[in-house]
């Protein structure tokens, strides 16, 4: 049924209940049994232990679970236990991160009003929200939360601020008269109060026509349960790098394997050394770095005010292509602001920052004094008067106790130098007449200490100019003539055309003594002061950070359930409209199919009036082209398209529960050029994990063609199995794991996104690795060919010289991995934990070379001084080597 179309007789007539006394408590079981609790339900939840189990089903866990059970068959059990604890640490961060967005709903019902008071059998009683039932009727006042979506049967004054539902701060004004429109939006609904809103003004009665799930809220519930977590891009590049990595690693480990049988080695030896490959080739670590490189990242952007709450978060949102974001309190301050005045012919702006009582008032760009300006000091102090908001100051920072709209008119003043408490006592208030949505306007009856009485009028200015006979022009009272009538009128609708919410301020002398008893006869042949002009303004780095976004290749698009012509507005003043890009509105989306909207998306910039189906279908068009969408938001409505995006930014100050549950990033300064900061973030971890992976397989190609050389020239093999897992213990941690620290290059956010189907292997980089790799199996063998020639009586020895050689290219070639370019490009000390790493791996190479116990496991024995300077020049050719014929290049 469409209640906001009915008559209040009508609702009750529909809804069988009686709205004298209320429902009967007989009544109320039968109803129950019918509509159940008034209850968010959530959907079927995985038991713990089998979220537990999935998080070991990945390909890539299932080949470290393989690798355990090699190195445990080799009796490298250290190796198994750290290679059985890294999957355990990792199936633990998944199942903790799954069990986190599973609050979400949970979040959603504690926005639920606890405690609501309901009329049955002709009696006041408190009930718990949940025992709503539809037909109730609920008594509400200023402070109360809705307890379930109810049809207005009584308002006072009624104000109820929607932002949870629709985005919007501004509260909505709530009447009992029925609409003719028959199919408004959420925001236009002014009749109908729905559960999780916020009453901040009035009272009223309500009756109840939804619970539960089918509330506006529970229809969101329901969104977010069935908007499913997408699969980020670096898993899935690691996916892929696994499975790439197990077939390579195993073809050429039974090549090996195959070609040294065939050259007359042992079976038994070539299976130890064809499983050492088998663990070598594989880096195990690389999931534990990617998390560590991650966490990293995490640490760096808590310094920056943003918290990610899912790791894999930061590398997607360094591939964003698109940033969907409310406008609300997100792109704007979320503070109402008066930027521009007007009265008898003249226009003022006055400038400041938010809430800050601090700002200058100019006239044709020329400072004024609003003291020597008589009509627009009247209409300030009167704005102040007709006021019932307050500003607090708390931490430095000024609060607003109140209306926005009010706030913005008490602010003003206050810039003007005028102070609500002396006015106060200058003034006093005999009576007042409420704002209400009919009249949409207020009224008050003041004396001053002369004796003086006045009415002051304020509200909308088409309705105060109505009822005004006189006008303030060129400070003098003058006759409204139709002649000035339609100059003021154009000038409202001036300030209109530039997205400002106007406030006409009215008043009229009466004499002493007048007892006025209606707000008829309060509310007619007034004078006209003038009209202020407010906006909730764009926060002022935001417009900087859509530049820096834009020329990093990312798209921004505001989502904003806002008026076109406001959304519009902000959008220019930002950077995000263009004189290219198209404005589309809820009505148009309603009308469109997802694929029919992906036809013009692209096009797009600014999205009005929309629903949270609209944002769910936005995101889903955006995908469909092929983009990697960040959604940022606040409220309840932006929570299903925060989980259904590739990555969810939520506020962390005016947020939601809803909406950081649901999201993977938030933001503790609610700042959208935060979000600038986290994609530089991203986009270098990702660059960093491409360098260690690089490394990791660059080195691992080396050991397997120094293993393959050395078979299919009938050698001995070159490095026993336990110099192998050593030599890819002592290189593959902390050295890669530093590479996840090495500061951006310069141009990280001067390209664009990297494609969503970009291989880890992209630009260049499986050439490297062969390159590399295979330059550095040469050098190895070529130092092991050389010692064991001179002496083959001492092949312990020329094994020892060819373990030093593979470590100490593959120490240097990870200095190389810091550039795309060459390792002459960047200060291969600029990355102070890199040189402490090195030093580390070199001090376990040399303990196995020199320490006496550990000599006869490694099967190594003390290396001459002359052989180092064989193993130095041998090792440092493959990075210089190809630094000199990146430079050979760039000459030609």
């Amino acid at each position: 049924m469409k209640f906001h179309e009915m008559k209040i007789d009508q609702v009750e007539k529909a809804l069988e209940t009686d709205f004298s006394s209320g429902l009967s408590q007989e009544e109320v079981k039968e109803r129950i049994k019918q509509h159940g609790l008034n209850e968010l339900k959530e959907g079927e939840k995985q038991s713990a232990l089998l979220l537990f189990f999935s998080q070991f089903k990945d390909f890539m866990v299932l080949v470290l679970l393989a690798a355990t059970l090699i190195s445990g068959l080799l009796g490298e059990y250290i190796d198994a236990i750290a290679i059985i604890a890294i999957v355990i640490i990792n199936g633990c961060l998944g199942f903790y991160q799954e069990r986190r967005a599973e609050k979400s709903l949970q979040a959603l019902k504690e926005l639920s009003a606890p405690q609501v008071s309901v009329l049955r059998d002709g009696k006041w009683l408190k009930i718990p929200s949940k025992d709503i039932v539809i037909g109730d009727i609920l008594k509400f006042t200023s402070g109360d939360r809705i307890g379930a979506d109810v049809r207005i049967i009584e308002s006072k004054s009624l104000e109820i601020e929607e932002s949870a539902l629709t985005g919007e701060s501004v509260p909505v004004s709530k009447h009992i008269d029925s609409l003719t429109n028959p199919n408004p939006g959420i925001g236009d609904m002014e009749n109908i109060a729905f559960m999780g809103t916020m009453i901040t003004r009035g009272s009223g009665l309500g009756v109840v026509i939804a619970t539960g799930m089918k509330t506006a809220m529970g229809q969101i519930a329901d969104l977010l349960q069935n908007a499913e977590s997408q699969e980020t891009p670096l898993q899935r590049r690691l996916e892929q790098l696994g499975k790439i990595l197990i077939t390579v690693a195993l073809l050429l480990t039974v090549l090996v394997v195959v070609v040294g049988i065939l050259r007359g080695h042992e079976l038994y030896e070539m299976f130890l050394a064809g499983v050492s490959l088998a663990v070598a080739a594989i880096p195990e670590g690389l999931p534990a770095i990617v998390t560590v490189a991650l966490s990293l990242g995490v640490q760096k952007m808590i310094r920056q005010n943003a918290i990610v709450r899912k790791l894999p978060a930061v590398e997607t949102l360094g591939c964003a292509s698109v940033i969907c974001s409310d406008k609300t309190g997100t792109m704007t301050q979320n503070k109402m602001t008066v930027t521009h005045l007007w009265s008898g012919g003249h226009t003022w702006t006055v400038d400041g920052v938010g809430y800050q009582p601090k700002g200058n008032f100019y006239r044709n760009e020329c400072p004024v004094l609003p003291k020597d300006e008589k009509s627009l000091q009247q209409m300030l102090i009167f704005g102040m008067l007709c006021n019932h908001s307050e500003l607090i100051l708390k931490d430095e920072d000024y609060i607003l106790d109140g209306d926005p709209t009010e706030g913005a008119l008490l602010v003003s003043a206050m810039k003007a130098g005028f102070n609500r408490q002396k006015l106060l006592d200058e003034f006093t208030v005999i009576n007042e007449f409420p704002f209400d949505s009919a009249r949409k306007m207020m009224s008050i009856h003041v004396k001053d200490k002369q004796g003086r009485h006045f009415i002051v009028t304020k509200g909308a200015p088409d309705v105060v100019l109505g009822i005004c006979e006189s006008i303030l022009w060129d400070e003098r009272t003058q006759f409204l003539n139709k002649e000035t009538h339609e100059k003021v009128q154009e000038s409202i609708n001036s300030l209109a055309s530039q997205a400002l919410r106007t406030i006409a301020i009215a008043f009229k002398p009466i004499p002493a003594n007048t007892v006025i008893l209606s707000e008829q006869e309060a509310e007619k042949k007034l004078t006209f002061i003038g009209v202020q002009g407010m906006i909730d303004p764009p926060r002022p780095e935001v417009k900087a950070a859509v530049k820096e976004c834009k020329e990093a290749g990312i798209k921004t698009v505001m989502i904003t359930g806002d008026h076109i012509i406001t959304a519009k507005a902000i959008a220019s003043q930002l950077g995000i409209l263009t004189r290219k890009s198209k404005v589309l509105d809820g009505k148009a989306l309603s009308g469109m199919s997802v694929e029919e909207l992906e036809e013009v998306v692209d096009d797009v910039s600014v999205f009005a009036r929309v629903s949270p189906e609209h944002k769910l279908k936005i995101v889903r068009a955006l995908q469909n082209r092929g983009h990697i969408v960040a959604m940022t938001g606040d409220g309840v409505n932006d929570a299903p398209a925060i989980k259904a995006a590739d990555i969810g930014v939520a506020m962390g100050i005016t947020g939601t529960d809803v909406a950081k549950e649901a999201s993977a990033l938030v933001l503790l300064d609610d700042n959208f050029a935060t979000i600038k900061a986290a994609i530089k973030e991203g986009r270098n971890i990702y660059e960093n994990i491409r360098k260690f992976v690089r490394y990791l397989l660059a080195s691992n190609v080396g050991e397997i063609l120094v293993m393959l050389f050395a078979m299919l020239l009938a050698l001995p093999l070159p490095l026993v199995p336990i110099q192998i897992l050593w030599v890819n213990l002592v290189t593959d941690g902390l050295p890669a794991m530093a590479l996840g620290l090495d500061r951006p290059e310069e141009n990280v956010m001067k390209r664009g996104p990297r494609s969503p189907s970009e291989g880890v292997f992209s630009r260049g980089l499986g050439w490297k690795v062969v390159s590399r790799g295979f330059l550095i199996g040469i050098v190895t063998l070529l130092a092991f060919i050389i010692v064991y020639h001179n002496d083959q009586s001492q092949l312990p020895y020329a094994q020892t010289v060819a373990f030093a050689t593979l470590v100490m290219a593959q120490l240097i070639h990870v200095f190389d991995c810091r550039s795309e370019k060459s390792v002459l490009s960047r200060n291969p000390f600029g990355n102070k934990y890199l040189v402490w790493a090195v030093i580390s791996s070199l001090a376990l190479m040399l303990a196995v070379i020199y320490y006496p116990p550990l000599q006869p496991i490694f099967h190594t024995l003390p290396i001459t001084g002359k052989d180092w300077l064989l193993i130095i020049g041998l090792s440092s050719i493959p990075t210089f080597l190809l630094a000199g014929s990146f430079l050979l290049r760039k000459t030609k």
